[in-house]
């Protein structure tokens, strides 16, 4: 018989951690992540007077068609009501606040409360939000912070911009990065030092800390709740597919890409390059044969023999001539066959590890090039 599963409780964290900044917890979808970060904000706003901020990535995630349900279900379990001791019961959204309200008996009409919960904001656009104050915002919750679509140039320095506009001078706000196990490729690892964290087990808990500066910031890899019966939905994604363990189980999700099922010979390689990436290093191989005509990409399990001539492209800016600041704003003659073999579908992958870093890289490129006017 199926069993009522337990959904995650991020109050564990803050129990436990009681003086991080960051919480970041990342697992399976439909976990219950995103609610009990959000059951926490209402519970400092309805005992406390203190407000939230949820922030997503694009415009587009934060408009009202998108945010009116993000506290349906706290409606329909009562915790508005319960939080706010029966005096409001529902929530409305618009114009960036989130606003509780109610109607009361034999009435049409709503009555809102005073002031907002909290705000709505989207990384693209926060500039135009630097010269407002949010003096009683404490609770940030960054949801979905893992994309799979890619991430906005130079992101981390815009979500960090974003925390200093609300924060200002308060050291008392406590900010949640939320997300599902969509990429294991995330500029937030590298830019906050979360060195172990493609190696982080479910179910586990690292805590990183900053040397003498106080800083602290806890990463929880939730458990699958498969250990606890798992849900009901898991029935409609038990196909035998990969990718679908990120929504039953909390797995990473790797896309499948196509291996190469052919041998070629040294000889047919006509050009070698490299691709740098976080941490990983690829090696590139464009292969020309009376019959084929594709690029190969495994990873480089050694240094590069010659680091003077061979080419590289790589996401972080190098004097030497033979590193190349992305891909898409070359125009040399490697850098046009390149983008060509991967605008036909010419390439194959020794893994899918492999594919998942070139196709990040990708992603990556084309976001420095747009903001290089490309």
């Amino acid at each position: 018989m199926f069993r009522k599963p337990k959904y995650y409780n991020i109050a564990h964290l803050l129990k436990d951690y009681p003086d991080a900044f960051y919480y970041m917890a990342f697992g399976e979808r439909s976990n219950g992540k995103t609610y009990s970060a959000l059951d926490y904000a209402l519970d400092r706003y309805f005992l406390h007077g203190e407000q939230f901020a949820y922030i997503r990535r694009f415009g587009e995630d934060v408009k009202r068609k998108n945010l009116h349900t993000l506290f349906d279900a706290h409606v329909e379990n009562n915790r508005i009501s319960a939080l706010s001791n029966g005096t409001w019961s529902l929530v409305n959204y618009t114009i960036g606040k989130f606003v509780a309200y109610r109607y009361e008996e034999d009435s049409t009409k709503p009555e809102y409360d005073v002031q907002p919960m909290g705000f709505a904001f989207d990384l693209n656009s926060m500039e135009h939000h630097k010269s407002v104050s949010y003096p009683k915002v404490t609770t940030i919750i960054f949801d979905e912070f893992l994309s799979r679509r890619g991430y906005l140039a130079n992101e981390f320095v815009l979500f960090m911009n974003t925390i200093s506009t609300i924060v200002r001078d308060r050291s008392n706000v406590k900010i949640f990065m939320i997300g599902n196990t969509v990429n294991k490729y995330c500029p937030y690892f590298t830019e906050m030092g979360l060195t172990h964290i493609k190696e982080q087990k479910p179910g586990t808990i690292d805590v990183y800390t900053y040397a003498e500066t106080g800083l602290q910031v806890v990463v929880e890899y939730c458990d699958p709740m498969s250990k606890k019966g798992g849900k009901k939905s898991d029935i409609y994604f038990a196909f035998d597919n990969p990718q679908l363990k990120m929504i039953t189980g909390g797995a990473w999700e790797i896309a499948i890409y196509p291996h190469l099922n052919i041998r070629y010979r040294p000889k047919d390689v006509v050009q070698n390059f490299f691709v740098q990436f976080e941490d990983a290093l690829l090696h590139g191989e464009i292969v020309v044969t009376d019959k084929e005509y594709f690029m190969f990409v495994h990873p480089k399990t050694t240094m590069i023999k010659d680091i003077e001539n061979d080419i590289v492209y790589t996401h972080v800016p190098s004097e030497k001539w033979n590193y190349r600041t992305g891909l898409f704003n070359q125009s040399d003659r490697l850098s046009m066959v390149i983008k060509t073999l991967v605008s036909e579908n010419r390439v194959f992958y020794s893994d899918n590890e492999t594919g998942e870093v070139l196709r990040n890289y990708l992603m990556w490129a084309v976001s420095y090039n747009s903001v290089k006017g490309g």
